[in-house]
């Protein structure tokens, strides 16, 4: 590696303060939040939302701190990346809070929560996922291909997936697919994200699978994305595409449930072998 310019260092340490200055500034505002709904409950999620987005723009300053790392010293910033994925979390967090962190599940289930933050409309939502999708990105690429939490971002891209999912008010969305009700853009934007974010979160999850853990709890929360997708074309009376999701989720249950036998049969005749040896 070639030696860092003294200039180089200086203008990293002038914007890495900058950035910090700005990171604390968020905090304040975080723990002023949250002191707020300590002692005043009344719209208590729409805080939860400010904070899962104050946590987002925290986390793009850890972001551009690790890229000037990178650009003017040439080193990764492995630290400021963790504080990213730290503060990740944190904002998924505040927004299961308000939407629950079911996948599989009837829309009745979260009604409630999402008439809690009613006022949030449709372009809001639209932007608060796509700011999520972009700020996940952003701490994949950065952390790169052979990163050690390669695999634990599969449980974020889920996770996320199901956030985006929950956003949307079911009940009332069908009757908003007219074009000349506001917000129909980003409506549509939301529902076919929140569609290809499932149908992700199901082959990620597989991959995870056949490629990583070999546990059948993640094969199985892959069947469950699926089968969230497959409610969603059931409610939108999408029926093609519906069977085309249960056929899929047939031949991965087949599958796993092969494996599972396979798992069992070696499992047992280690046993056996084991009782050989003994005797």
């Amino acid at each position: 590696m070639s030696k860092v310019s003294a200039e180089a260092k200086k203008r990293y340490a002038e914007k890495i303060k900058e950035y910090k200055q700005k990171i604390e500034s968020l905090q304040e505002k975080a723990k002023g939040l949250l002191f707020v709904i300590k002692t005043n409950q009344n719209g208590v999620n729409y805080k939860k939302l400010n904070l899962a987005n104050n946590n987002l723009n925290i986390l793009s300053y850890y972001i551009l701190m690790n890229e000037l790392s990178e650009s003017l010293l040439g080193i990764k910033n492995d630290a400021f990346l963790n504080e990213a994925r730290k503060s990740y979390y944190k904002s998924l967090i505040y927004l299961e809070e308000i939407l629950g962190t079911g996948v599989d599940v009837p829309f009745s289930d979260y009604e409630d929560r999402l008439e809690t933050i009613s006022a949030f409309d449709d372009k809001s939502r639209y932007k608060l996922v796509t700011k999520l999708g972009f700020s996940l990105d952003s701490v994949e690429e950065s952390f790169g291909e052979n990163s050690k939490w390669k695999w634990s971002f599969v449980e974020l891209e889920g996770r996320y997936a199901a956030v985006t999912k929950n956003l949307i008010d079911m009940k009332t969305f069908i009757g908003k697919m007219d074009p000349r009700i506001d917000g129909y853009t980003e409506r549509m934007a939301h529902l076919n994200l929140a569609k290809k974010l499932l149908s992700r979160a199901a082959d990620r999850y597989r991959e995870k699978y056949e490629l990583s853990t070999h546990h059948f709890d993640d094969m199985k929360r892959a069947i469950r994305y699926l089968g969230a997708l497959r409610r969603m074309h059931i409610i939108l009376s999408e029926s093609a595409q519906m069977d085309v999701i249960k056929r899929k989720m047939e031949i991965w249950k087949n599958k796993m449930e092969s494996d599972i036998k396979k798992a069992e049969l070696a499992a047992r005749k280690e046993r056996l072998s084991r009782n050989r040896i003994k005797k």
